[in-house]
């Protein structure tokens, strides 16, 4: 013993040093110090062993009644007439003999599909001096009204309705929410970290009323995109309401009561809520589902989604409706109504599946709340962890300085092993997700630092500097920003710089035509090679957004030439879709276009978003003005439109004058370009071209129209198949058949955005 403690005191300043790392785990354990990549890392572990521990088994009491790409060819376009979804309701109970009937989904506006209300109009105005038509409109209203034969289907049956919560600065809301299933007063005055929103998308009152169960299908995203929890409470003006999961099998369950569960004694989250569980009380019966603080479960998925995926059985709408289903097929089942056709957007993205339908997200809940066995969070996992990391973090800190090299690297294993082996045995043997990234981590940087802390110290802002930026910036860009890391943040400032919106034209109509895993392998394909373009002019992207991509220049790395590199990058990503289309013409396939917005202006730039998900990104008045510009490009017939400090900060290119406009949310009106190339690239004919374009323009503004219409004219003879001559002409018609008020000053306005 003495001789132990003669040799920690000896080498004081390694264990010192091997400590820092559990100083900060436990600082990050009690949420005073949050590491995202500590967050992350529990995320990839979780998502790991889910994958690994998959059942692959399917549960033949939930079945899934698809509105999947067959069901759109056969009935239509989303949404149905009611009608249809009421024949669809009465098979399903009358022929099928279900038990229970959920929809992922929401009716929130009412059906005019049959035309009964422009008819009631007619009957009331135009038409009633006609005799009989109001009589003959009443007697046809049991036909047409198609909400009020839906709302007879669901009346007195096992249904729960769908809808969701939003959160906007509005809260706006429209249709009618179910009853709370908990209200403030049963929380013993204590605060609950609840999903919050203030706004709501609920079921038209007739639907509401015939069928008053009904729950919310939102999910919640981690800070990477995933759905791996889905919240059965959340609150809404001091109320709490039940998701559509909980609300289906709580409605199988006989209705029982939802009570809060507190924990008598634990080691309690900084706030103090002490909620394990949610308590459905029916009776002298008690069932608990463990929550986490959020009021969430975790998804016990089953296996892969959609209806290849084995874990439900999916029928498809198409085939109920049409009869082709044997009767009592899907006798006693738990039915839920839900889509996987790609344009309806529901595809998640999950720990098993990056477009894994919502609906199944909810039918794997209510398997687990059926079986009684469920994924749990627990609400000891803070004092788990801290007990984890101060075992851990103590044996290597004492005991590292005092072994050799190799001795060394033997007790940093074994605790490895130790750490990962409980864990994995907790989790597999009892359900149990503890947490466990901190306490690995915590044991190789402690063995790191015993060995070299040196080294470590000076490059540690490096590291995290290229963890930040590495997603969105290039990797040459990174490269130059490690060489001072200290200069470099995601904390938010004003800068000058130049932001790109690109869509792409036509891959809606194109998708609709292709597989889920074809339009996946498509967009991918694009978004690849636009986002090779961009890099390769030190863009940083922001986001895709559907099939739109986001960049911008002059941050993280300052660049004084930010808007002739964003120009370069539009022209060649021009260039690139060309490229594209000739290998679609070659496979067979449509052709693609695109549309480019650029402009250039103060922005703030910087680490932005909610508590569930940020990135970093710029916001201002300037970036909403390139997301305009970006939608004016399909009307004026060219792929890039770019504002005029675009254009006055790129003098390198030659530029075509496009308009003067004011766009939605601007009072001031802008002028807008498009690149034609780079300086000294243009030929003699498409130089006297500019030249004449600039003289129509003139006598465009100046009203003169005949001089206008001259120009015009030669200019459509040269080049006819110009969108933006045509355009010009059909408007310089319209000012002659009514010309503009004597105020024009040759500004195009747009409501719309």
């Amino acid at each position: 013993m003495q001789a132990f403690l003669q040799g920690v005191g000896r080498h004081g300043p390694r264990i010192a040093v091997t400590l820092l790392p559990l100083i900060f785990a436990v600082l990050h354990a009690v949420g005073v110090l949050q590491l995202g990549v500590l967050q992350r890392l529990d995320e990839i572990i979780y998502d790991a062993r889910l994958s690994a521990t998959l059942p692959a088994t399917r549960d033949e009491r939930v079945v899934i009644v698809d509105i999947d790409e067959k069901s759109l060819a056969e009935v239509g376009r989303w949404p149905w007439s009611r009608d249809h979804l009421a024949r669809l309701v009465d098979t399903l109970f009358d022929q099928q003999g279900i038990a229970l009937l959920g929809f992922d989904t929401v009716f929130a506006e009412p059906d005019d599909s049959a035309g009964l209300r422009q008819l009631q109009r007619l009957a009331l105005a135009e038409l009633a001096d006609q005799p009989g038509f109001a009589q003959r409109v009443e007697a046809l209203r049991p036909q047409l009204d198609h909400d009020a034969q839906f709302a007879l289907a669901l009346q007195g049956r096992p249904v729960v309705l769908g809808y969701y919560f939003t959160s906007d600065r509005g809260g706006h809301t429209s249709g009618v929410l179910p009853a709370p299933v908990l209200e403030a007063g049963a929380l013993q005055n204590r605060t609950l970290r609840a999903t919050q929103w203030n706004g709501f998308g609920a079921n038209i009152e007739p639907l509401a009323a015939a069928a008053p169960r009904a729950g919310f299908f939102n999910a919640l995203a981690d800070g990477d995109g995933e759905v791996r929890s889905l919240p059965l409470l959340a609150q809404h003006d001091g109320r709490y309401y039940e998701s559509l999961a909980l609300a289906m099998f709580r409605l199988l369950a006989g209705s029982p009561s939802v009570e809060p569960g507190f924990a008598n004694e634990r080691w309690r989250s900084p706030d103090g809520q002490a909620l394990e569980s949610l308590r459905l009380v029916q009776g002298t019966s008690t069932l608990s589902v463990a929550v986490d603080e959020r009021l969430a479960v975790l998804v016990p998925y089953r296996g892969a989604g959609g209806p290849d995926g084995g874990s439900f059985t999916y029928v498809s709408a198409a085939d109920v409706l049409a009869g082709r289903l044997a009767p009592g097929q899907l006798k006693g089942k738990i039915v839920l109504v839900g889509t996987t056709a790609p344009g309806l957007m529901d595809l998640r993205s999950t720990p098993v599946g990056e477009t894994y339908p919502g609906v199944e997200t909810h039918a794997n809940v209510i398997s687990s709340l059926l079986d009684g066995q469920a994924l749990v969070r627990p609400d000891y996992a803070l004092g788990y962890e801290l007990v984890m990391l101060l075992v851990s973090g103590l044996v290597l800190a004492l005991g590292l300085p005092l072994l050799s090299a190799g001795r060394a690297v033997l007790l940093s294993l074994g605790v490895l092993l130790m750490l990962v082996g409980f864990n994995f045995w907790l989790y597999l043997g009892h359900g149990l997700v503890l947490p466990l990234a901190s306490s690995l981590v915590t044991a190789g940087l402690a063995f790191a630092l015993n060995m070299s802390y040196g080294y470590l110290v000076e490059s540690r802002a490096k590291r995290e500097l290229a963890q930040l930026f590495g997603t969105y910036v290039p990797p040459e860009l990174v490269d130059e920003m490690v060489k001072d890391p200290d200069s470099y943040s995601m904390t938010a400032a004003t800068r000058e710089l130049t932001v790109m919106f690109c869509d792409m034209r036509g891959f809606t109509q194109l998708s609709e035509h292709m597989e889920p895993t074809q339009v996946q392998a498509l967009l991918n394909t694009v978004f690849s090679r636009l986002t090779q373009v961009i890099r390769r002019h030190r863009g940083t992207i922001d986001k895709y957004m559907g099939d739109c991509v986001m960049a911008f220049w002059g941050a993280p790395l300052d660049a004084p030439d930010h808007a002739s590199l964003a120009v370069n990058a539009a022209l060649e990503m021009v260039r690139e879709v060309e490229r594209i289309n000739r290998e679609h013409a070659a496979q067979g396939l449509p052709a693609i276009g695109v549309g480019i917005g650029l402009s250039t202006g103060p922005m703030c730039v910087g680490d932005m978003g909610s508590d569930m998900r940020r990135s970093y990104t710029v916001v201002g008045d300037a970036v909403n003005l390139g997301a305009r510009l970006e939608g004016l490009s399909r009307l004026y017939g060219v792929e890039v439109v770019a504002s005029e400090t675009t254009r006055s900060a790129s003098p390198q290119h030659v530029w075509q004058e496009l308009d003067r406009v004011r766009v939605k949310g601007k009072a001031s009106a802008v002028t807008i370009f498009t690149p034609l190339g780079r300086a000294g690239t243009l030929s003699p004919e498409q130089t006297a071209e500019l030249a004449q374009w600039k003289q129509c323009l003139h006598g465009w503004r100046t009203r003169d129209w005949d001089a206008c219409d001259v120009q015009l004219l030669n200019l459509q003879r040269q080049n006819a198949k110009k969108v933006l001559y045509r355009l010009y002409a059909d408007r310089v018609a319209s000012m002659r058949s009514a010309p503009p008020d004597p105020a024009w000053d040759g500004t195009t306005a747009f409501d719309t955005k």
